[in-house]
């Protein structure tokens, strides 16, 4: 009978104490957090127990520990499988259970609440000792994992299978968004959530040629987001040039930016180079609040015009004499749902643009060049590559998908203001690149969905979002530190059979 523990055999009791220990210390941390709140009664100040969150706490942390006691005994996959999924049915379970209180999250909870809470906590370490007590007395002998058994891993199968299905991933991401809206139908928050993340999938992709290909770590991108935002809005309300006219234009006038900032850091890298880009983004954003007769100031410019279909109709139920509205351009009744749906195939149509560039890009000389400048700088000029016109292109190029990104920002919203362009943007940006994998651009689909996604569809966890995002870095950084689905261009021995690589080794 093969073995379900592959290391030394473990006891119940180690574990029992490893996992009270960890216990006690959760509670100790979380019951004056999370555990206690002041409450605003007509009798004065009050403090209300919050025993559901201290629970969840402590089960969270088993939870991880668990995982943890898992990865260090090199335990079977089945003993993997089990733990899996009965913590992901355990945190589930008081998740809908904390969704259904009707205040939230914030309100006190009775003492039956807290004993169901108990009672499912209880059951959950029952099931797990269960399937620690099988592994235990079925571990009869050792099993030693082989070489051949390593690299046929799960994550490596994983791997192989992304590079050599790369353009079929693809090609079912972009049906997949292209119908998105057929499958949703009048759902608006499912619309305006997808658009949200294209937004960020736009940027992110933008940042990728500045990080991920050309190596140059830039916080301060949310500048050329700025800047294209700000620029279709003034130009729209000061001059009355449409969208279509505008988009090219906010993006050259970003480009223009992208160009300014790399030339004082011409000679600059890692961390000088951030910080630079950082006090960069700030700049712009400061400007923005102080020139009040320009921007508006902290107020903002509101009413700005919102995109025609092409020029030909507008979306509005009632349109000045002379213009067609769009339901009666295609003879269908109104709906306020065509303004939505076509801002996210808009959106949809300019992020497939970046993608489709930044692919060509990167197969072309310059594309070669901004990679030999991320790998290594000295060897990228005695290869006579001149770094300055390739680090201008890359923050070039960059920018100005920023600057198309901001300029869609802006249409969408119909209000801008500096509060809209914070570091945190830019911090959320990078995130979103480096957890994806810095180079891949799937990998940036991937990250923007979780990051954006997610947070947006479980809004009640707001307060909580900040400390997930830092935890989900700090796993990507443990466990998959180039990302999700980071991007290296194959070595030839990767084409070879078997043979052919140990022939080459051997020689």
């Amino acid at each position: 009978m093969s073995s379900l523990l592959t290391s030394s055999r473990i006891t119940p009791a180690d574990i029992a104490k490893e996992l009270a220990f960890f216990a006690v210390i959760a509670f100790m941390m979380s019951i004056m957090i999370l555990g206690v709140e002041t409450v605003d009664r007509p009798t004065g100040l009050e403090l209300a127990l919050r025993w559901d969150l201290v629970i969840l706490a402590i089960a969270s942390t088993l939870v991880g520990r668990l995982g943890l006691i898992v990865r260090r005994e090199r335990m079977s996959r089945l003993l993997q499988s089990a733990l899996i999924v009965i913590s992901a049915v355990m945190v589930f379970e008081m998740f809908v259970r904390f969704r259904d209180m009707d205040d939230r999250w914030a309100a006190p909870v009775t003492f039956d609440m807290a004993f169901q809470s108990v009672t499912s906590v209880i059951v959950f370490l029952s099931m797990i000792a269960v399937v620690f007590a099988i592994a235990y007395f079925s571990a009869s002998t050792k099993r030693v994992v082989t070489e051949e058994e390593k690299a046929q891993s799960l994550s490596a199968r994983l791997q192989v299978a992304y590079r050599t299905n790369t353009k079929k991933i693809g090609f079912v991401g972009i049906l997949f968004f292209f119908i998105f809206p057929l499958l949703f139908g009048e759902n608006r928050s499912a619309i305006d959530l997808a658009t949200l993340v294209m937004i960020y999938i736009m940027l992110g992709w933008g940042l990728n040629i500045v990080v991920g290909l050309a190596g140059l770590l830039d916080l301060g991108y949310v500048a050329f987001y700025a800047v294209g935002a700000y620029s279709y809005a003034l130009l729209s309300q000061h001059f009355g040039l449409s969208f279509w006219l505008c988009l090219p234009m906010a993006g050259l006038f970003s480009a223009s930016f992208g160009i300014i900032l790399g030339f004082p850091v011409l000679r600059l890298r890692g961390d000088y180079l951030a910080i630079v880009t950082l006090g960069f983004g700030e700049i712009i954003r400061v400007v923005l609040i102080n020139w009040y007769d320009l921007t508006g100031g902290p107020d903002g410019i509101a009413s700005i015009e919102r995109p025609s279909f092409f020029g030909l109709a507008e979306f509005s139920r009632r349109v000045p004499e002379g213009v067609t509205a769009f339901s009666d351009l295609f003879g269908i009744d109104y709906s306020s749902m065509h303004r939505l749906i076509f801002l996210y195939y808009l959106i949809l149509i300019l992020a497939l643009v970046t993608n489709f560039v930044t692919m060509r890009l990167r197969k072309l000389p310059i594309g070669r060049a901004w990679e030999a400048l991320r790998e290594d700088e000295i060897a990228c000029r005695s290869l006579g590559i001149n770094p300055t016109n390739t680090k201008l292109s890359a923050f070039a190029i960059g920018a100005m998908f920023g600057g198309f990104a901001g300029a869609f920002f802006a249409t969408r919203q119909g209000f801008i203001s500096p509060e809209s362009f914070t570091f945190l943007e830019s911090a959320v940006i990078l995130a979103i690149v480096v957890m994806g994998g810095m180079g891949s651009q799937i990998g940036v689909v991937l990250a923007a969905i979780v990051m954006i996604g997610f947070p947006e569809m479980f809004r009640e966890l707001a307060e909580y979002r900040m400390l997930i995002f830092g935890a989900g870095m700090v796993a990507i950084m443990l466990w998959r530190p180039r990302g999700l689905l980071s991007f290296r261009d194959p070595t030839i021995l990767l084409n070879m059979s078997k043979k052919e690589k140990v022939a080459g080794e051997k020689s």
